[in-house]
């Protein structure tokens, strides 16, 4: 009697043992697993087994001992034979392309997911895995909840180009963000996160606070705005900018460090970072005063930003060596990436105006955060509904890891 291939599928409560019982019996008769399977939702069991019986094993036999098995436990099992030209051509498909679309925000309806799995199957990509990233959370919980759900994904699609535009547009309209990366060694194996400052890693612009202080703060805000927007070069913006701070005290960068506001999840984000061993770093067109403050108090790693020239305890409405704009921050994370000995695929690059999108494109994962419409339209991907933190998920986090890592960091 020739070899057959068996799939075994098993559904029912979950309890501790049902693998173990099964796997006994099934090597009771000498059976190779070729692939197993298993999901628990809300303590109910999908478990799968594939397996190839011996030549001279009569499958009956094993399917008896199996359902006796499974009626003791409570179980509810199929068997369904599996053709070697079936098998074949799902070992074939191993080599698809395969991607990794995660999703979060505040919660999530079947509406959402409709429209995302809808768009995964007008492109051509079938679900393999679905994860829940997010902890779940008690009803009576009154917190602002949080939803993250990854879909592994495989097949080709005619023009990804076109997938990740549907998903943008879907995650706009549902008030989500949707993140797709291909699925490779170096998704789960990010060494360096390097971050925009001003409206990044914190929620105000440092300049613009310095403009209040010296009465100057509409006309300074304008000229942001505008370089925010890419409709303004940052240098020419930059020294337009500092020249209206000419003769502002020192003492207003302490005031202003003193009230600086961390961005919602910064926190969260780097003390998990950290006990993990990513290395941090602040690449900005903003001021090494205010970067200094930021690396004391969250253990950034790296500063890199302009350094105000200060004469007699005043600004001089210039900076001291070479200007901190787009090009520079993307040769200052290849230096990084360089002198942490990573490749570039193991950098993620964080920002949200025009002049980080050249660190975003040269990082193996290049995220606008809360960023202006034509930064997010160019950036690969981006976040627009969670905090900092939501980039966690984006690395593979889930939140019962992140809990432990936190609890486990003494810093």
């Amino acid at each position: 009697m020739p070899s057959e291939i068996v799939l075994i599928s098993v559904g029912g409560i979950d309890r501790p043992g049902i693998t173990s019982r099964l796997t006994t019996l099934l090597a009771a008769h000498d059976a190779h697993v070729l692939d197993i399977g298993q999901a628990v939702i809300h303590r109910s069991l999908a478990l799968g087994i594939l397996v190839q019986l011996p030549e001279g094993t009569e499958s009956s036999a094993v399917v008896k001992d199996v359902l006796f098995a499974a009626h003791e436990m409570g179980l509810h099992i199929d068997f369904s034979p599996v053709s070697e030209s079936d098998y074949d051509h799902w070992v074939n498909e191993q080599g698809e392309p395969r991607y990794i679309i995660t999703t979060f925000g505040v919660d999530f309806d079947a509406h959402q997911l409709a429209d995302i799995t809808g768009i995964l199957r007008g492109h051509n990509l079938n679900i393999a895995v679905i994860t829940r990233l997010s902890g779940r959370v008690p009803l009576s919980d009154q917190r602002v909840p949080r939803a993250c759900i990854e879909f592994a994904v495989r097949g080709a699609p005619d023009d990804p180009s076109a997938l990740r535009r549907d998903l943008l547009v879907a995650a706009q309209r549902d008030g989500i963000d949707i993140a797709i990366q291909v699925d490779n060694v170096f998704r789960r194996n990010r060494r360096l996160v390097c971050f925009d400052m001003d409206s990044t890693l914190i929620q105000t612009e440092c300049i613009d606070e310095l403009a209040a202080l010296a009465g100057v703060g509409d006309r300074v805000q304008a000229v942001t705005e505008a370089a925010m927007n890419g409709e303004l070069g940052f240098r020419e913006s930059l020294e337009k900018r500092l020249g209206l701070l000419r003769g502002l005290p020192e003492t207003a960068l302490r005031e202003v460090a003193a009230r600086l506001p961390l961005t919602e999840g910064a926190e969260r984000l780097i003390k998990t970072l950290r006990s993990v061993g990513y290395k941090t770093a602040i690449l900005s067109g903003g001021f090494t005063y205010f970067g200094e403050y930021l690396r004391n108090r969250l253990g950034i790693d790296y500063v890199h930003a302009n350094e105000l020239e200060i004469e007699d305890g005043r600004l001089t409405g210039r900076v001291r060596g070479d200007i901190v704009d787009g090009p520079r921050k993307a040769a200052l994370l290849k230096g990084l990436a360089e002198r942490e000995g990573i490749r570039l695929e193991q950098v993620v690059a964080v920002g949200d105006g025009a002049n980080d999108l050249p660190m975003l494109e040269v990082a193996g994962l290049g995220i606008a955060f809360h960023a202006k419409p034509k930064v997010r339209a160019s950036a690969e991907q981006s976040i627009s509904t969670a905090g900092l933190d939501g980039i966690l998920y984006l690395i593979g986090f889930r939140d019962r890891e992140i809990e432990c890592d936190l609890a486990m960091d003494p810093g």
